[in-house]
């Protein structure tokens, strides 16, 4: 999304989710921010999920989000998604890393 970015994590083997997350930011925010002062929001939403079935859910939101709000036709369209891997196992600019 041009405003905003949609994770789909699972917890960490070290530290915690939040810990996972600052570094994220920081590493962002390191390459990206220049001379502004901010770069991320100060909080994050999470959402705990704990089903195979709310997994896909989730997963389907992520994917079809962009074509939601006509940023592209089709899911595959969009550059920063994870559908083409998913779909066809083609990896693009996301890459999914598995444990």
């Amino acid at each position: 999304m041009p405003e905003h970015v949609h994770l789909l994590v699972s917890e960490p083997q070290r530290n915690t989710l939040a810990t996972a997350v600052q570094a994220l930011k920081q590493a962002v925010s390191r390459q990206l921010i220049g001379e502004r002062k901010h770069f991320w929001q100060a909080r994050y939403y999470d959402f705990n999920v704990r089903t195979a079935k709310k997994r896909i859910e989730k997963l389907r939101y992520l994917h079809r989000n962009p074509v939601k709000r006509r940023l592209v036709e089709k899911p595959e369209n969009w550059e920063w998604s994870s559908f083409c891997n998913y779909a066809s196992g083609v990896e693009g600019v996301v890459v999914l890393l598995t444990t």
